[in-house]
């Protein structure tokens, strides 16, 4: 089967063309035949800094669409033909091939109204800004519990993948006031157009444009009890910490360099870490509600409740269209997803 991969760390241009055997699902696992995948900035960050063995490759890739080819004796929930999508796993072989094993426990049905490239955008930044808004947050769900009092979301770094999605969940699902940050005009409207109520620039003092907001807004924003901080959060954490309301919670995604957690202590803030992967790495007892919650996405989308986030379709998943997708990922300019479709 083709594949795209490398054997060292390195820049873009280290990816290149494989020819690999299939492989044979067992247990729980999926064969899937990979119709569209995209890219995300766990991609780039391993292929600069994580080499495989001597003389070995590294295939990359989590976000796929594609249909299952044949399943292991012990899977239940799919059968060959099926259509799926799904985010893959960090320690296991990626998605950048023609054939890719996963564990249906992380697979969900796909959607019916996408494309196969219009879903591939959106496996690994749903789950992560799902988990992130209900499973580290707990955010209340408008439909499932009542709303005992108003209250505010600011999402740093809103116009990245999973900004753009994590801005319609919150939007959609919760009554939450959803505030969001860019810096530039084109990602203003991105923000705005995924349903964020208001857009402040993280280039400036946050803590003074929310008091701007509630002047133009002619009242006070309800209190900022969740942020989420998608990148530079050590660049941000004491203004941050500021403009948390007492109690309030703080989740972040990104790698950030040291900060003071002892600033949290004086408001009593708690601080969330989330990562998609932490279910299949540690094959956790609730693996599977990632299987559920791919599926209940898929019915949003259905529904058009939410829509794709796709920005950019690169062509081809070939060697070089997947290095170009890498760099425009490192510029750290993209909005929204850039997707690739077959082979």
């Amino acid at each position: 089967m083709k594949a795209v991969g490398y054997n060292h760390a390195g820049a873009a241009d280290s990816l290149q063309a494989l020819e690999q055997p299939i492989p044979v699902a067992s247990g729980r696992d999926l064969l899937v035949r990979v119709q569209a995948i995209s890219v995300n900035p766990v991609d780039t960050k391993l292929r600069a800094g994580a080499s495989p063995a001597a003389g070995e490759y590294k295939v990359l890739g989590f976000d796929a669409v594609g249909v299952v080819h044949s399943v292991g004796a012990d899977v239940t929930l799919f059968k060959p033909g099926d259509a799926v999508w799904y985010a893959g796993a960090i320690d296991r072989p990626g998605t950048n091939s023609e054939f890719h094993l996963v564990d249906e426990r992380i697979v969900g049905r796909k959607p019916a109204s996408l494309s196969a490239a219009d879903a591939a955008a959106l496996p690994l930044t749903a789950i992560t800004a799902w988990e992130l808004l209900f499973d580290r947050l707990q955010v209340p769900r408008v439909a499932a519990e009542k709303i005992t009092s108003p209250a505010t979301l600011l999402v740093v770094g809103a116009a990245g993948g999973v900004g753009s999605i994590l801005i319609q969940l919150a939007r959609r699902l919760t009554d939450l006031t959803v505030v969001g940050t860019a810096s530039r005009s084109e990602t203003c409207a991105w923000v705005m157009e995924m349903g964020a109520h208001h857009v402040i620039d993280h280039h400036q003092p946050m803590p003074a444009q929310l008091a701007q907001l509630a002047l133009q807004a002619g009242g006070p924003l309800p209190p900022v009890h969740y942020v989420i901080g998608l990148s530079q959060t050590d660049r941000h954490f004491e203004q941050l910490v500021e403009i948390l309301a007492p109690q309030g919670k703080l989740a972040l995604i990104d790698d950030p360099g040291p900060f003071d957690a002892r600033l949290l202590k004086r408001k009593s803030l708690s601080l969330h870490w989330e990562l998609m992967f932490t279910r299949s790495l540690y094959q956790t007892d609730d693996m599977q509600v990632q299987h559920a919650l791919l599926n209940e996405v898929a019915d949003l989308l259905d529904q058009g409740v939410l829509r794709t986030t796709v920005r950019q379709h690169l062509g081809l998943i070939t060697a070089a269209n997947l290095g170009a997708a890498h760099g425009l990922l490192e510029s750290g300019r993209t909005i929204g997803k850039i997707v690739l479709e077959g082979f």
